[in-house]
């Protein structure tokens, strides 16, 4: 595990966790939404432990710090794309609120992070 330095951070995991959920949702989706929406969601969701992984690959504290920040602009995007889907009911207002809660609470991990690595700087 000491070359997958990501795998140890709980943003990480729980973020994870999260994107597969996306696309187990994302099956319920009318096939129209296959390029739309569905693809939206997936990518956004994926792009968070993604960059996570490619920050903490990186040499400095910098460099991290720009990839965290891409996570919360997709943490931001997908904040917008559920209440669209809400709002459009593609999802229902529980299954909106659920998913809003896991964001806020990987959101939140992140930004404990990233204050912790600039205090370090």
């Amino acid at each position: 595990m000491s070359d997958k330095p990501h795998a140890k951070l709980m943003v990480w995991q729980k973020s994870m966790d999260f994107a597969v959920e996306i696309y187990q949702l994302t099956k319920s989706f009318p096939a129209e939404e296959k390029f739309g929406m569905s693809a939206q969601l997936q990518r956004a969701a994926v792009s968070i432990p993604a960059n996570i992984s490619e920050g903490a690959a990186r040499k400095s504290r910098l460099e991290l710090l720009h990839f965290l920040s891409i996570s919360k602009g997709s943490i931001s995007e997908l904040d917008t794309e559920l209440e669209i889907c809400h709002r459009i009911n593609l999802i229902t207002e529980k299954t909106y609120f659920q998913f809003i809660q896991k964001l806020d609470d990987i959101s939140r991990l992140l930004q404990g992070l990233i204050k912790s690595l600039r205090s370090k700087i």
